[in-house]
């Protein structure tokens, strides 16, 4: 009886023994699972961080390019705005010059009227003198007002 049991103890010890050594495999294998899963999530990390990083960087290009595009659009309309601003000048000053030549125009058109006025007032009273105070009067005419342009 004593083989059988020593037989049955060496069986269990060998069972033992084995079952050991596929734990042992087991957690190799399950450790090298868990290196290898730690290895791809870091590969995965770096990956979605360069992701990350090329789409800031395209971003940020197409936020210069924007700007920039915004930029060149509000410069011409500058310069748009600062061309019709000078247009609007010229036009100004040359009806300010139309304006000034009628108005100098009219002053010696009523100035001659009031000297044939006087000169008609002052014949009809006999006030009227020789032909020197006539000459003298169309040389008055004759001069141009203070501040005109000719």
């Amino acid at each position: 009886m004593a083989s059988h049991q020593d037989e049955a103890r060496y069986k269990a010890g060998e069972a033992k023994g084995q079952a050991q050594e596929k734990t042992g495999q087991m957690m190799g294998k399950g450790q090298e699972t868990a290196q290898v899963a730690k290895q791809k999530a870091y590969e995965a990390k770096d990956k979605g961080s360069e992701t990350a990083q090329s789409v800031k960087q395209r971003a940020q290009v197409g936020t210069e390019k924007t700007g920039g595009y915004t930029q060149e659009k509000a410069k011409a309309a500058k310069e748009k705005a600062s061309r019709a601003a000078q247009s609007a000048d010229d036009t100004a000053q040359a009806g300010k010059e139309r304006t000034g030549s009628v108005l100098q125009k009219a002053g010696e058109q009523v100035k001659s009227a009031a000297a044939g006025a006087t000169h008609a007032v002052k014949s009809s009273l006999g006030m009227a003198g020789g032909r020197k105070e006539e000459e003298e009067e169309e040389e008055e005419e004759e001069v141009s007002p203070p501040g005109s342009r000719d």
